[in-house]
């Protein structure tokens, strides 16, 4: 019987934890390299922005401060996550000008951030002086953000945050969907528990045929392509 409770406890506490306090998530795509690699798995904190008077009268919150990388629920489809990092908070007047994020007239430092192509784009690196033309560009949003131009700034609306990944040339953001509503976002990526890469994996090539040589071709290459060095990592 004490065996039994103490499993059921245990279940319990873990339940709790995975619904409440952390959240595992796998970066899906490049757009936070080199910050975030595609195979990395993150531990994500879900109480650090807590909304709920329970989080705030329990445990320390954080409101959400410029350069916070994010994990939120995509405002398009809200069953996909997203993770970026805010680069606008309400009432900030955002621009990129050359690639360069610009906050309330001032280039913000953005030593963090990628650029992998030589190739301009007008839409992309001087956002919103490009207008918000392009196959990318949801509609809703094009209709959204005309309302919130001011010149060549675009102004974050209260309860909204403005987000970019941390690869520029190669990022679905802000730029062409809108903004975070403060309710989408789910929190903070707290570290890297485990690191794999997937192209290592994938140049391996088919493993030998019997079964104890299939067997040490596929952990030789798992180990091989584990990313030791980032495990463990916090994120910022």
């Amino acid at each position: 019987m004490g065996s039994l409770q103490s499993l059921a406890t245990t279940i319990v506490i873990a339940v709790f934890v995975i619904t409440f306090i952390v959240q595992a998530f796998q970066i899906p795509s490049e757009s936070m390299e080199k910050t975030l690699l595609i195979g990395d798995y993150l531990l994500v904190d879900k109480v650090h922005y807590g909304h709920s008077r329970l989080w705030r009268w329990l445990l320390p919150y954080h409101t959400i401060q410029r350069q916070d990388i994010i994990v939120f629920r995509y405002p398009v489809n809200p069953r996909q996550h997203f993770v970026k990092r805010v680069i606008a908070i309400p009432g900030d007047r955002v621009r990129l000008i050359n690639k360069h994020v610009y906050v309330n007239g001032t280039r913000q430092d953005d030593d963090y951030a990628t650029f992998n192509w030589a190739q301009r784009d007008k839409f992309r690196d001087n956002f919103p002086d490009g207008g918000f033309y392009g196959g990318n560009v949801s509609a809703k949003w094009f209709l959204q953000a005309r309302k919130l131009l001011d010149g060549n700034e675009l102004i974050v609306p209260e309860g909204s945050f403005f987000v970019l990944g941390d690869n520029r040339d190669d990022s679905y953001d802000s730029r062409y969907w809108g903004f975070v509503p403060e309710e989408n976002i789910v929190g903070r990526p707290l570290l890297i528990y485990w690191s794999m890469d997937r192209t290592t994996l994938a140049l391996a090539g088919e493993p030998p045929s019997d079964r104890l040589s299939s067997l040490a071709h596929n952990v030789t290459n798992l180990v091989e392509s584990l990313r030791w060095h980032r495990m463990l990592r916090t994120v910022q």
